[in-house]
């Protein structure tokens, strides 16, 4: 007889994924436990394999760390693309999720979802987003979606 496999049934590999990405002081002993690996002698390239991480971001972490020690493998702020809607732009589009009504701008609608103020910006700014990061964008201007309430601002 084989032996049994383990079993998660708390959560999917996505959600564990998330927790760990959740918080900071993780991401970083997920970071700093790489850079000991490569440490003892463990192939970068084989641990790029293992753990699904670019050799080339493991390169990073390990002369980010070299130059800087722990602060080099925490995320830098400012990183990545600018956004195309401007901060007065923002400002709107979470006054108009807070105080109207998506059947105003012609949505069949009675509150605000992800897919709905996709396509109004998509209408009134001219900018199309993909579906992730709608709520990246809600997170920035401090609103979170809730599956009850919908759109909501964030504790």
């Amino acid at each position: 007889m084989g032996r049994s496999v383990l079993k998660i049934q708390r959560a999917d590999p996505a959600e564990i994924k998330k927790m760990l990405t959740a918080n900071e002081a993780f991401t970083v002993g997920i970071r700093l436990f790489i850079v000991y690996l490569v440490a003892l002698g463990h192939s970068s390239r084989k641990l790029s394999e293992i753990h699904n991480i670019s050799f080339k971001q493991i390169t990073n972490w390990v002369h980010r760390f070299e130059n800087e020690g722990i602060e080099g493998l925490k995320d830098r702020k400012g990183r990545g693309r600018r956004s195309i809607l401007s901060d007065k732009d923002m400002q709107k589009i979470k006054t108009i999720i807070l105080t109207e009504k998506p059947e105003k701008y012609g949505f069949k609608s009675d509150r605000w979802t992800g897919p709905l103020l996709r396509e109004l910006i998509r209408l009134k700014y001219g900018v199309c987003y993909q579906k992730a990061q709608i709520y990246n964008l809600l997170r920035k201007i401090g609103l979170r979606f809730e599956k009850k309430k919908g759109l909501v601002e964030a504790d």
